[in-house]
């Protein structure tokens, strides 16, 4: 970052200048890692019903379909597998795993940078998803996704400050190997941004071939495990109550290799959960719990990541509403019963169910990443791009993702209230001996930047001014802006020789 700006008036044209360069860490309004928690849609004796409801789930439902290994994990642990084959999970075992987990983990960067730390009400906006499209605006068009897609966000990811992490938004459709699918999904990220990413794994069996490759990127194995940059994102359980057998076998092989894992249940309200709120944040807390119970019993203390991520439907329909108000109530509330853990956690925001990013978008982004960032959830996942319900994936909606996150932030910090911010002394100071208003004061001029967040691309231009600047449009503004990034090249490329042997390793779908 540039050394802080020298803050002095001079008009508008100095104002423009002011904001031309980027501003030193110490004066941003808003970072990474920013403190929420102010909004809190359940009361405390709502978080309690949830929680005992999770539990009596657990010890009288249980879960299905865990793998050989899983059930000799959990037995051993204290769980009790019943005539049904169903898990059970006493209280006094889940409440001693609780006891042993971890409540605050760091999830590294390659270049240490942007390194994000997981405790309390710490916010993080990110991507995440399994799009198995791509958004063509100009088009007015969807495609499927490729590589080539992949990496492209990657890259933009990499230049945007407000979004903090890259799991993989995408499904690279134009490979149909799934193992090389699989590392290629990892090269794509990895040479696209030193930002912390997540990614999955179709097989078990692909794991220790992605290992191989993680730990020849890191240096070494040893590097690897020391500040590990990459991690799983693991629908371990598929709603409602079961384990997803060869999902828990990927995740045994992840902790095995020193890999955080993301717990990721995503029941859908009304389909695979509840359709009650409270109800279907009860189920995806009680299979998160399991799933705790799970990784503590393998590795007590091994970074996990409590990630409860229901879904809203449109019972009228059946489709997917992961723009709704219902959305932003659900990912708030598990924010909540995260806190109430004292667990690092993640839920979905930010995600849209219209097909491009026009208004609908906008105010669907807007709503759950302000509220999920208000109720001070750790990781903010689809927070940017996502599209036609998760479906399609869009670089330019990404790009303006940047701003809409942006905006939230401000919201997440809140106002400061001190001697300085009431400024009596001003007041009294421009009413009684000044011009009568506040514009090139010294103070206002001080603060502008170090209080106030403003769009890269969004327009605060008169109508006069917008004509004059020949009518710029928001969609067009971001084609221009993705095509800068993209044009400018990979800021994380890996070096030549680390190139040449993750390519003698692995079959490498993306060019040279």
């Amino acid at each position: 970052m540039s050394e802080t700006r020298t803050r002095r008036s001079g008009g508008r044209s100095a104002r423009q200048a002011l904001r031309a360069s980027p501003l030193a860490d110490d004066v941003r309004p808003i970072r990474a890692g920013m403190e929420g928690g102010t909004y809190k849609p359940l009361s405390d004796a709502d978080v309690l019903k949830i929680h005992n409801a999770a539990l009596t789930a657990l010890e009288t439902i249980g879960l299905a379909d865990a793998p050989p290994s899983g059930v000799k994990i959990l037995t051993d642990a204290g769980a009790i597998q019943g005539d049904d084959g169903r898990i059970r999970f006493p209280r006094a075992l889940v409440e001693d795993m609780l006891s042993k987990a971890r409540t605050s983990i760091t999830l590294h960067s390659r270049d240490g940078k942007n390194d994000l730390e997981l405790s309390g009400n710490r916010v993080h906006y990110g991507t995440a998803g399994a799009a198995v499209h791509i958004v063509d605006v100009l088009g007015n068009n969807y495609r499927e996704c490729t590589v080539q897609d992949l990496h492209d966000a990657a890259r933009i990811v990499d230049r945007l400050d407000n979004i903090h992490f890259l799991q993989r938004p995408m499904v690279c459709r134009d490979i149909p190997d799934n193992y090389e699918m699989d590392l290629n999904t990892i090269y794509a990220c990895a040479s696209g941004t030193t930002k912390h990413i997540g990614t999955s794994f179709t097989e078990p069996s692909f794991v220790p071939g992605a290992f191989e490759m993680i730990y020849e990127i890191s240096g070494g194995e040893a590097n690897y495990r020391a500040k590990p940059w990459i991690s799983n994102s693991n629908c371990f359980v598929v709603p409602p109550m079961k384990f997803a057998t060869e999902s828990c076998e990927v995740m045994e092989a992840c902790i095995r290799g020193g890999m955080p894992v993301l717990l990721l249940s995503a029941g859908m309200a009304g389909a695979t959960a509840p359709s009650t709120i409270a109800g279907a944040i009860t189920q995806a807390t009680a299979e998160c719990l399991a799933g705790l119970v799970y990784v503590n019993a393998i590795a007590p203390g091994h970074p996990a990541i409590f990630g409860t991520w229901p879904f809203g439907l449109d019972l009228r329909t059946g489709a997917m509403t992961v723009g709704s108000g219902e959305q932003a109530l659900l990912s708030s509330g598990c924010a909540q019963m995260h806190k109430f853990y004292g667990l690092p956690g993640g839920a979905a925001a930010g995600a849209s169910d219209s097909k491009m990013p026009d208004m609908q978008a906008g105010w669907e982004q807007m709503c759950s990443n302000v509220m999920t960032g208000l109720s001070g959830l750790n990781m903010v996942y689809e927070a940017a791009g996502m599209h036609a319900s998760l479906l399609g994936f869009c670089l330019e909606s990404l790009v303006l993702g940047d701003d809409v996150i942006g905006q939230a932030l401000r919201c997440v910090r809140g106002i400061e209230v001190n001697d300085e911010t009431l400024a009596l002394d001003q007041m009294a100071d421009v009413c009684m001996n000044g011009p009568g208003h506040y514009l090139g004061t010294n103070q206002t001029l001080s603060r502008m930047e170090a209080d106030n967040v403003y769009p890269t691309l969004g327009d605060r231009t008169s109508p006069k001014e917008w004509a004059e600047l020949d009518k710029p449009n928001l969609i067009e503004k971001a084609v221009k802006r993705k095509e800068e990034i993209l044009n400018a090249g990979s800021k994380a490329k890996f070096d030549p020789t680390l190139d040449a042997a993750l390519r003698k390793m692995l079959k490498i779908h993306l060019p040279a």
